[in-house]
């Protein structure tokens, strides 16, 4: 079974970058205050730096419409088999 991950919501995440970028605090800093590790401010750092607020939004479990995400999977009906 997977790891079940932890997730943080955008003003969380939001608050680290401010620790890094407006208080000049380290990465490590950063994640030793907030109780996190330091490759995850480090992504948010960048990911802020691209997109602005939306990079700080969770991009997991948002695959919607036709074709996109894991494809279903249907039992198999006895008579179509045949």
């Amino acid at each position: 079974m997977g790891k079940i991950r932890k997730t943080y919501d955008v003003k969380f995440k939001k608050k680290a970058v401010d620790l890094y970028k407006i208080e000049g605090m380290g990465y490590k800093s950063v994640a030793k205050e907030l109780g996190i590790d330091h490759t995850m401010v480090r992504r948010w750092v960048e990911h802020y730096d691209k997109e602005g607020m939306n990079g700080l939004e969770e991009k997991r479990r948002k695959a919607k419409g036709l074709g996109k995400g894991r494809p279903r999977t249907r039992p198999e009906d006895p008579e179509t088999k045949i």
